[in-house]
């Protein structure tokens, strides 16, 4: 097979003279060991490619025995364990004092909390621990020690290991009653540095923060700007009567700008307007002004930014990535045109395809992708004119287009049966109508999946994702008809079966029912609109998996966070007299975090901190939970409100916004200019986003990179 094959899609279309070949420390060790040079470019090509898969780098030991070392570790069982271990040590907030095992948050209700034994989740810390330092370690080794002093995530991995356990020894030396733990912040730590994707975004927020925060100072600026002239113009003057816009928002500049950013997100609109616009009508230009500049043109201006910045960053992200692809492809497709198959005489550099067969077999990759390249599952060959007429009708895309037509034409009876008898009693509904005509659709259902079956085969049936739904719903709706007329009897006009077993007549209705409206989304890849929305959102769950690990960890430093600092600061009627209320005969305010009873929302363990992070990141009344944990901690409380305000509904959603408008656009622009492609086609990545605009490396760059590579010796 030659390297510049347009029909492989694994090999790049490079030529290269006689001479190059691509020689390893590693292969005289592979005689010793007992393995052939043979093999050992076979495990290497192996490793390359799945390197390539999954976007990792190629800088990593090449003998025999650290390519097991290293397949092992990036085995399903060994990256499960450490997903495990990350997910157990995260979780160990939810146990660990103060613990959140209580039925209610509301601190007025509240039983005391089951908190474990000094010992019980520092030894679970302590096997996490252990797993972590297995981790490093073999990361480290496989890198060797020349690329370990390049790798700060290594090294800020061993620091936070080691702080964690000198932490971890303290709390045992206090019998676990130390009130501050700082591994607990360090946790999330873990989580970030096991994912590349989180890692390349992460550093792509971080290089658009300058940007960011130009238009953040500019929002300063307009806050400060019009809290002073609030100031100015609601002073306080001789009537008391008249001064309620400034009792109640612009007593003092920290009041003035606490209320006014409020006002930014609009959560506290119209209420701070009313008594000044009560007053006089003109004042509510004043509001206007500061919400339209502020909230219409500086707020969109920074997602506007946002967008613009990071995308340039996560394109510069992406295009590595795909320099990284295409050099683990490059070296592998090195190291097999090495082999001692390849002809001496050849003018180019070939790949056999034996050699080829033997890293596709032992690559650990998508199936559907490893079918693809070798082979897709073929149909069924009739000898029979009459078979291939059939094969021919029920394998036509109009075949499946009728399905479509039936499928809604269900639907339609379905909702139609629901609106007849709304308002019926259940022994009045007409049972065997709705009976029959799930009856007759069902049976369709079969036919199709039959006929399909008979068309394409079994294997190619079950290749595509959309006959696997159908084909599974199918399944499930004939066994529970057939339950159905097992138990009931089959439907006849005056039908009326009682209530037998677990479920009545209506129940099964239901739930078949329930079944078809899923079955209803097969129409949506054949609509072009809706399936242009439907694959957006799609891809953003699987391109959301980084920007949605990065919020977990943002979400646990801050919880952990504010229980250090708000843990028991909110205390019940019962003991409201050692706080400094204003509240005057005890009548409470309203729109007060008591009048509210917004009660359960504290910090108090880290269940209810996620909830109340949760709540104040939605920003609908979290005017309230500022002033709460102002009067109730300290008026310092704000500055921890607003770091989380900006961090998680500025900066977050607008980055979630950018890549929104990016898949978006991408995919339109794509539509717009093509005709919709297969089933392949709704199984995007990141990187496809900006499939039209990344550029291939070169040649002379791949050579350059793979002659600098640690461990590898590249000779002419």
């Amino acid at each position: 097979m030659e390297a510049g094959a347009e029909a492989e899609p694994l090999l790049p279309p490079r030529t290269w003279r006689v001479g190059q070949r691509l020689w390893r420390a590693g292969a005289a060790t592979a005689a010793d060991d007992g393995t052939s040079v043979n093999d050992l470019y076979i495990n290497q090509a192996v490793v390359f490619i799945e390197d390539a898969i999954q976007y990792r780098s190629i800088n990593h030991r090449v003998d025999s025995k650290s390519l097991w070392l290293y397949r092992w570790y990036y085995s399903r069982t060994c990256q499960w364990i450490l997903s495990l271990t990350i997910t157990i040590i995260l979780a160990l907030a939810f146990i660990e004092n103060p613990s959140s095992l209580t039925v209610t948050s509301d601190v007025r209700y509240r039983l005391p909390a089951w908190n474990p034994p000094c010992g019980v989740t520092e030894s679970i810390e302590l096997l996490c621990f252990l797993v972590f330092t297995v981790d490093v370690s073999v990361k480290s080794y496989l890198i060797g020690w020349a690329e370990f002093l390049k790798n700060k995530w290594l090294m800020a991995y061993i620091l936070t290991l080691i702080i964690s356990l000198a932490d971890w020894i303290v709390s045992l030396s206090f019998f676990c009653t130390e009130s501050v733990r700082i591994r607990r912040i360090l946790r999330p730590f873990f989580l970030l540095q096991n994912s590349s994707m989180m890692k390349k975004t992460l550093k792509s927020i971080n290089s658009t923060l300058p940007e960011m925060g130009s238009v953040v100072l500019l929002l300063a600026v307009h806050l400060s700007l019009f809290a002073m002239f609030a100031m100015l113009l609601f002073a306080r003057t001789k009537d008391g009567q008249q001064d309620k816009e400034w009792v109640g928002y612009f007593r003092n500049l920290p009041d003035s700008l606490t209320s006014l950013l409020v006002l930014l997100t609009t959560a506290n609109n119209p209420d701070v307007m009313i008594p000044a616009y009560a007053k006089n009508r003109a004042y509510s230009i004043f509001f206007i002004l500061f919400t339209v500049l502020g909230n219409l043109f500086l707020m969109n201006l920074l997602t506007a930014i946002i967008y613009n910045q990071f995308r340039g960053y996560l394109l510069k992200s992406v295009q590595s990535s795909l320099f990284r692809r295409r050099l683990g492809i490059r070296a592998a497709f090195e190291v097999l045109s090495s082999l001692r198959e390849t002809p001496t005489n050849a003018q180019q550099l070939h790949v056999g395809i034996g050699a080829l067969l033997q890293v596709l077999q032992k690559v650990e990759m998508d199936s559907r992708c490893k079918q693809a390249i070798m082979r897709h599952p073929p149909s069924p060959e009739y000898q029979s004119q009459f078979m291939q007429k059939m094969q021919f009708a029920f394998g036509h895309p109009y075949f499946g287009y009728l399905g479509n037509v039936v499928a809604l034409a269900n639907i339609v009876s379905i909702c139609v049966v629901l609106v007849m008898d709304a308002d019926k009693q259940p022994s009045k509904r007409d049972d065997f109508f709705l009976g029959a005509i799930n009856c007759f659709f069902i049976l369709y259902y079969l036919l199709e999946m039959l006929l399909k079956n008979l068309a394409m085969g079994l294997k190619r049936y079950l290749s595509y994702p959309s006959n696997r739904f159908d084909g599974l719903l199918t399944v499930i709706l004939l066994v529970l008809e057939v339950a159905t007329f097992a138990v009931y009897g089959f439907p006849h006009p005056g039908w009326r079966p009682e209530f037998m077993g677990l479920l009545s007549l209506w129940d099964m209705v239901r739930l078949v029912n329930m079944l078809i409206v899923f079955r209803f989304l097969r129409i949506i890849p054949n609509m072009k609109f809706m399936a242009l929305v439907v694959t957006t959102l799609l891809d953003l769950v699987k391109n959301l998996r980084a920007f949605a690990g990065i919020l977990v960890v943002v979400f646990y430093a801050f919880a952990i966070s504010g229980i250090m600092l708000f843990k028991g600061a909110v205390v019940p009627f019962g003991n409201i007299s050692a706080i400094n209320t204003t509240y005057d005969n005890g009548t409470l305010h309203c729109g007060t975090y008591e009048q509210l009873e917004y009660w359960p929302n504290n910090f108090d363990d880290f269940a209810a901190a996620v909830v109340t992070l949760w709540d104040v990141m939605v920003v609908n009344n979290w005017q309230v939970f500022l002033e709460a944990f102002s009067r109730y901690s300290s008026p310092w409380a704000k500055i921890y409100f607003v770091a989380w305000w900006l961090i998680s509904s500025v900066i977050w959603v607008n980055l979630f916004v950018a890549l929104l408008l990016e898949n978006f656009i991408h995919k339109w622009d794509r539509r717009c200019h093509r005709e919709p492609l297969s089933d392949i086609e709704y199984q995007r990545t990141v990187d496809l986003m900006f499939r039209d605009v990344l550029e291939e490396p070169t040649e002379e760059e791949l050579m350059e990179k793979l002659h600098q590579h640690p461990h590898l010796r590249l000779c002419r």
